[in-house]
Formats: C-alpha cells, structure tokens, sequence
C-alpha cells in the first residue's frame, strides 16, 4: 500500500455508532469530512467483533450479523480522495463498560470501581481467530487495513502489564510470556486476510501507571514485532485505568512519546507512527526527520479536519487549543467526543465553556444507547 503523505487520523473511540454496533450516517459523513480534509490515513477506534466486552455503547460490533451494507458505506466515505480507511480493532477486558459488558482480564482485579474477573485459558486460546475473523470481515467490507489494538490499557495491553497480568502459565510472568497473545493474534490475522493487506498495531510506550508496563519492556516488544507480518507500529502510551495521568498530562509541549520513538527506530525496519502530543507543524516535520514515518493526530483533527491540506500546502499557523479550568476526570474527552458529534452533524460547534453541558450530553447519551445495545446483544 502506498500512502499518499504522511498524515494520519489516529483512532479515537468517536461513539458515533448506532447503540446496535452499526456505523449511523453522521459517522459516515464525519469520515468523508476527514478525507476530503487531505490526510492519508484515518482508523476507527475500537471496533469489536464480540459485544461482550466493549468499551462503549456508541462502538461499532463487525460480524457477520451485522448492517454490512453500512458498513461498506462507511468504508467508502472514508476512502474518498485516496484516502485510507482501517479498523481499529479492539477488545476492552478488564475496562470494559460494565452495563453492557463482562468486564474479564488476564487476571481477577478488584481497585475501587474496577472490577473484574479472570479470562480462562481457552477464553484466551480463542482471541486470535476472534480478532482473525474481523479482520477478514473488514476486507470483505472495503477497509484498507486494520490496526490490533494493543495500548491504552485494552485488553492486549492488559496482558503486557504486569499491573494487569498475574498470570502464572504462558500468558504470564516474563515479557516474552505476555506478549505471546499479542503474537499469536498477528500471525492468525496474517493467515486469514493474506499478505497484500496491511495490519498495524498500536502499542503503549508506557502505561505511566506504576507497575505498568515500562519502557525497557514495551522496547522488548518491538524487537519481537520486527520478526512477525505487521505493516505498521504506532506508538502512543497511558492508560484509561481510573485516576491514571493522561498522556495529556505530560511534562513539556511536544510529541509525548517522541524519546521512546527514537529509541524504537534503533530496533525495527517496520515503519513508525507516532501518535499524541503534536500540535505544530513544526513539530511533524522534526520527528520525521528522526525516523516515524507517520505522524498521528487526533485532538488536532478534531479541532480542525482539514488541517492536513493547509500543513501539506505550507501554511504553519498554529491551532487553538482550548484550555479547560480544573476539569473532572473524562471531561476533556467527553468535551472532544462531543464536538466529534457536532462535526458530524454539521452543528454549530462549542467552546471549551460549554465542558459541563458536554459531559452530561456524553453521559444521558450512553445510558441511553446501554438499552439499545443490551435488547440488541443480550439475549
């Protein structure tokens, strides 16, 4: 696959979905706006292939029961102007939204509000022709590629933690044990989808929790993954784990994980996105200079979809980035969730004092879709 520049829109969770794991036509419509907007690439976030442990209500769910004709919809929007369109493909565990969801993990964890229980090894021994099955779903469908998600304390990622993972058979204990899932997951998605179609993972730098992952091991991974079929490696890091740091919370004002780039690029041939922190087209330039290969913005995108045409044509003005007073744990997200909505549906679109009235939108909005979506796969 040949790329036709070197922006990306990184998958975020949109929850544009239709509360029945259907793409709804203002998600449609917000990917052809990303398109038309000049960027190479853009993933959807966490897209499921088995309902019982998602992340959200608004996630789309591909199998084979599934609204394809949608879904091809979709995929086409997103392709206009040669873009690429992939799929995210994600599995929440331990983190998954519990009124629709079993939240399970490779361990039993119990921390304030988190809950959940143990995945049995032949639960476990199931995931890579699950993950397998939609990816090839996803080619049927017309996606370009799909990104495994393996970061930001999901499932895959749940398995490399040592924060998470207490297991004590193959899945557990050394490196090499926990990220033999994330492994097998690859080579079966390879089998099933053939060699012309790409696959990508996002993987966490760090998980910034202590006990997490840690730098010199997630460096492990990587060596590991220059072995397997991936097309493409990008780099993000934190987690979603309750009361975590976001990876917005860093120190400093550039690329958040651009120290851990470099030293990536030292241990694979693969090519490099790198994902969270940019907002300069200053700071693009000087971390393709050194190696990534891919530059992947959200938030950016968000604020302005057609960013990538005025970086591509030279114009370097700086964006705006809202600043919020003390805002509470997920309101930053529920604010740019629900300005994703508002692009989608060509509202006119508020400002960072409108946070509170974002967050309760966010909230009434899920718990209503939780109806939907438990009618539609709980039996």
């Amino acid at each position: 696959m040949l790329l036709k520049n070197r922006i990306a829109k990184s998958a975020m969770s949109d929850s544009l979905g239709d509360g029945r794991g259907n793409p709804t036509d203002p998600q449609i419509n917000l990917y052809r706006q990303w398109a038309d907007g000049g960027l190479a690439l853009a993933i959807i976030g966490e897209v499921q292939g088995n309902p019982s442990k998602a992340e959200k209500p608004g996630n789309l769910v591909l199998r084979d029961d599934a609204d394809l004709p949608q879904f091809r919809r979709l995929a086409a929007a997103g392709s206009n102007k040669s873009a690429q369109l992939w799929l995210q493909l994600g599995d929440a565990g331990a983190m998954a939204h519990s009124p629709i969801s079993t939240p399970k993990g490779p361990s039993a964890l119990e921390v304030g509000a988190l809950k959940c229980g143990a995945l049995s090894l032949e639960e476990i021994k199931r995931y890579p022709s699950d993950f397998a099955r939609t990816a090839l779903l996803a080619k049927q469908t017309g996606f370009g590629g799909v990104q495994i998600h393996a970061a930001h304390g999901f499932l895959l990622s749940q398995f490399l933690s040592p924060l998470f993972n207490k297991r004590e058979d193959e899945y557990g204990g050394p490196i090499e044990n926990r990220m033999r899932l994330i492994i097998e997951v690859i080579s079966e998605v390879r089998q099933q989808v053939g060699p012309g179609f790409p696959i990508g993972i996002k993987l966490n730098a760090s998980d910034q929790l202590q006990g997490g992952l840690s730098e010199e091991d997630a460096l492990e991974v990587i060596a590991a993954l220059n072995e397997t079929s991936l097309d493409l490696i990008d780099i993000s890091g934190g987690t979603y784990f309750p009361g975590a740091r976001a990876a917005s919370d860093a120190v400093g004002k550039g690329p958040y994980f651009m120290d851990f780039a470099r030293r990536a690029r030292c241990l694979t041939s693969k090519p490099l996105m790198l994902t969270g922190g940019f907002k300069t087209y200053e700071q693009a330039l000087d971390a393709l200079s050194e190696g990534v290969d891919l530059i992947g913005l959200a938030r950016a995108l968000v604020l302005d979809p057609s960013l990538p045409t005025r970086w591509l044509e030279g114009d370097k003005q700086a964006l705006t980035f809202p600043r919020f007073q003390d805002p509470p744990e997920g309101g930053v997200t529920a604010w740019y969730t629900m300005r994703l909505t508002e692009l989608a549906e060509a509202r006119n679109l508020s400002g960072p004092e409108c946070l509170s009235e974002a967050m309760r939108a966010y909230e009434e909005r899920d718990a209503a879709r939780v109806k939907t979506w438990n009618a539609r796969f709980k039996v």
